[in-house]
């Protein structure tokens, strides 16, 4: 099964080659590669209307993600009956968000797409972050994940454990941006 990799914005110029190389090494991490998975990556206003009509937050963000399977548990992989059922769903993302935010922290876009879109993953696998626990249970499966993308693709930084002691509640984008720092 595959990667649907679109972009539908203009303001922010894609690597898709790079892009679609490090989904394919995310999904192979997590196990997933069998399958179906599609990214788009679009700009802020049209990142801010998604937001708006599925969350009811008129502002930008760096990633919304859509799950074929709903009510999976966190860390289990789906159980599809029919092979048209080999779908983990959707993640959007907002590459302009994100450039922003690089530019800021003086990050490299794709790192930071990298990181974004293991977190959307994480999110079609069943994990959230709507309480402490469930966010430490996430930001370890990042860690995670991260650490092995790393050490597959050669590329350097190693995770700060004490971030992960869960004994401070940051925000989920803040929080995002830290492993970004760690792990680019």
């Amino acid at each position: 099964m595959g990667v649907v990799l679109r972009n539908l914005q203009k303001v922010v110029p894609l690597r898709r080659a790079r892009l679609r190389r490090d989904v394919d090494t995310l999904r192979h991490i997590l196990g997933v590669h069998k399958f179906d998975l599609g990214v788009i990556c679009v700009d802020n206003n049209r990142i801010q209307q998604i937001n708006n009509i599925y969350r009811k937050k008129n502002v930008p963000t760096d990633v919304l993600s859509f799950p074929f399977y709903e009510d999976l548990r966190p860390g289990k992989l789906p159980c599809p009956l029919h092979r048209d059922e080999l779908n983990l769903g959707d993640i959007f993302l907002g590459v302009e968000f994100v450039m922003k935010q690089c530019q800021e922290e003086s990050l490299d876009l794709h790192g930071a797409l990298t990181v974004i879109t293991a977190h959307g993953i994480c999110h079609l696998l069943g994990y959230r972050h709507e309480t402490e626990e469930e966010w430490t249970e996430m930001l370890q499966r990042e860690s995670y994940i991260l650490s092995e993308y790393n050490r597959l693709t050669g590329t350097s930084g190693a995770p700060d454990e004490e971030m992960h002691s869960g004994e401070v509640t940051v925000t989920v984008t803040a929080a995002l941006w830290c492993l970004l720092l760690l792990f680019v």
